[in-house]
């Protein structure tokens, strides 16, 4: 069964970084587009960022444009999320995501608090 695990949140300072890992499994990795979107407490879930299945083309949603860079690892079933220049307003819980075969797989999520 499809699983996606994600690790790397914790608490930064503002103007802080983090790197978010998803180990992703019980899916040909190579083959679909991933995503991370996140959730702020009182907030709808939002689309962060998204990267092709070969790793050639990214979107970002505007507020984390030129901060958050999304990578992938096709070897090693792997998607990050690089975030930097940190704001409290990053403050939520990210979660890994992929669409397969006309079904929505989310990871357990990972919270980020940006705080000082």
């Amino acid at each position: 069964q499809v699983q996606l695990v994600e690790s790397g949140g914790g608490l930064v300072q503002p103007g802080g970084s983090l790197r978010l890992s998803c180990a992703a499994s019980g899916f040909t990795f190579i083959t679909y587009a991933m995503s991370w979107y996140r959730q702020a407490p009182g907030k709808e879930r939002e689309l962060v960022a998204l990267i092709t299945y070969n790793g050639r083309s990214t979107n970002y949603a505007d507020s984390v444009k030129g901060r958050f860079t999304i990578s992938r690892d096709n070897a090693k079933n792997t998607v990050y999320l690089q975030m930097n220049s940190l704001k409290p307003e990053d403050t939520a819980v990210y979660y890994c995501y992929v669409r397969r075969t006309g079904n929505d797989y989310w990871g357990q999520g990972t919270q980020v608090t940006v705080s000082s």
